[in-house]
């Protein structure tokens, strides 16, 4: 792909720098706080990505489409493949793809004049089935190591309830917010740099980098429950945090 001044999208000639430079002008606030890695990692490498697709003519729903590719490949990997430490950097490599993808779809709608309600909607579709399916596989990769004591499974049971009530929360927040006019927290921003590196454990980045260890199944184990535990301790006090916050907007909305 040639980085010399090529057409865009609204017909104007621009260098792939400055498509890049053009995506960070336009960057959403990130939430209050966001994980580290989603901010310094995965939201420049997304950006990449996105200049790329949007040059090749790629729609957002398509990169939604390539980026769920990727992240359903390494799950199966997950689930099917041998547990070694090959296989887990192959499954980190995927998933990490699809991530930056995941976060590149809306960049894409962002140079391409905008998102809509559709892409929205598959965006947060495939995030679910995501969540849901990842922790499911590692339960049917963690049961074929005849090694592996049978408490341990659940480990993976107890991080899908997690994830998927922390999914679910986030979305149900803003969905509330908006249904009072209220900016959502993403709209809102701040948040230092402190705190997005205290939720490093939260972030599914990181997630997708423990498996490397996958190989080495009783580190993996040990790293894989640490974040576990980890992600119900930032539910439970966002999960309060939350039901204060409804308290709060009923409050007003009451006066």
């Amino acid at each position: 792909m040639s980085t010399h001044a090529e057409v865009g999208e609204s017909g104007a000639l621009e260098s792939f720098a400055q498509t890049l430079a053009r995506l960070r002008s336009a960057q959403k606030g990130r939430a209050a706080g966001a994980p580290a890695y989603s901010i310094y990692v995965n939201r420049p490498v997304g950006r990449f990505f996105a200049a790329v697709a949007y040059r090749l003519g790629a729609t957002p729903n398509q990169v939604t489409l390539v980026s769920a590719l990727f992240t359903f490949t390494g799950i199966a990997l997950i689930a099917a493949a041998p547990v070694t430490l090959l296989s887990g950097l192959a499954i980190w490599l995927l998933l990490a793809v699809g991530y930056a993808l995941d976060s590149a779809d809306g960049q894409v709608a962002r140079l391409r004049g905008g998102g809509s309600l559709a892409g929205e909607w598959l965006d947060h579709f495939i995030d679910a089935l995501k969540i849901s399916s990842l922790h499911l596989a590692v339960l049917v990769g963690l049961a074929r190591v005849d090694i592996l004591p049978v408490g341990m499974l659940a480990f993976p049971l107890i991080f899908a309830v997690v994830a998927n009530t922390t999914f679910f929360g986030m979305i149900l927040n803003d969905l509330l917010k908006g249904k009072a006019s209220v900016a959502s927290s993403t709209a809102v921003g701040g948040g230092g740099s402190m705190r997005s590196f205290l939720l490093l454990p939260t972030d599914f980045g990181i997630l997708c980098a423990a498996f490397v260890f996958w190989g080495w199944t009783s580190g993996f184990i040990l790293l894989y429950g640490a974040l576990a535990v980890c992600c119900l301790v930032f539910l439970i006090a966002a999960a309060i945090k939350w039901f204060r916050d409804m308290r709060r907007i009923d409050g007003e909305r009451t006066r």
